[in-house]
């Protein structure tokens, strides 16, 4: 990677955390809530948005594939939530599970076909 190459992945990096922040604390009050609506919506959103942007050029995929969807994107919260929620109601975890997957995949297949 080169030094311009960098500072796209930042630059959409920078984007996609602060707009992944805004949508949860949006999204999640009060928090907490049955489902955690904030990172099924960034998580789909960004699946979408990589399946429209399959065939986009070098640049425009390191700054919005790499960086806005790398950082608006977040398995490792999935994770987390889900064994949240397991602990508490084993339904809703199956629940957030099942629709994280299947929409992110839905959604991944979308943008894949508009684009």
């Amino acid at each position: 990677m080169n030094a311009m190459d960098i500072l796209l992945v930042a630059a959409g990096g920078f984007a996609g955390a602060v707009v992944r922040a805004a949508v949860s604390e949006f999204a999640n009050r009060p928090y907490p809530r049955a489902i955690p609506y904030g990172t099924l919506s960034v998580n789909v959103a960004g699946s979408f948005l990589i399946g429209c942007l399959s065939d986009a050029g070098a640049a425009l995929t390191l700054l919005a594939s790499s960086g806005f969807c790398g950082a608006l994107t977040t398995f490792s919260t999935l994770s987390w939530e889900l064994l949240r929620l397991g602990r508490q109601d084993k339904r809703r975890a199956v629940v957030y599970g099942a629709l994280s997957y299947g929409l992110g995949l839905a959604a991944t297949a979308a943008g894949l076909w508009l684009s």
